[in-house]
């Protein structure tokens, strides 16, 4: 009659195998993550710069984005003016 629970040796291998492929793709998720937020972040700031040469600093272009996303993204923080709480 054939085994047919695996040797402590063969779980043990396959068990460490798993657990380094899933913490390997948490690695790779949360630097792609990190990826895409960097690069929204950069792209926001362009536009937001872009936005105040355009229309000039007493247009409180900042401080409107910041009113508007804050009402829109109301579980979400870090969208005042001055980037607080």
């Amino acid at each position: 009659m054939e085994d047919k629970h695996p040797g402590t040796h063969t779980y043990a291998t396959l068990l460490a195998s798993i657990k380094e492929r899933i913490q390997s793709a948490q690695v790779r998720a949360a630097l792609a993550v990190n990826r895409e937020l960097v690069l929204l972040y950069w792209g926001i700031g362009k536009e937001i710069l872009a936005r105040q040469e355009q229309e000039g600093w007493g247009t409180k272009v900042i401080e409107r984005l910041a009113k508007d996303l804050r009402a829109e993204f109301l579980m979400m923080s870090g969208f005042s003016r001055t980037n607080r709480l």
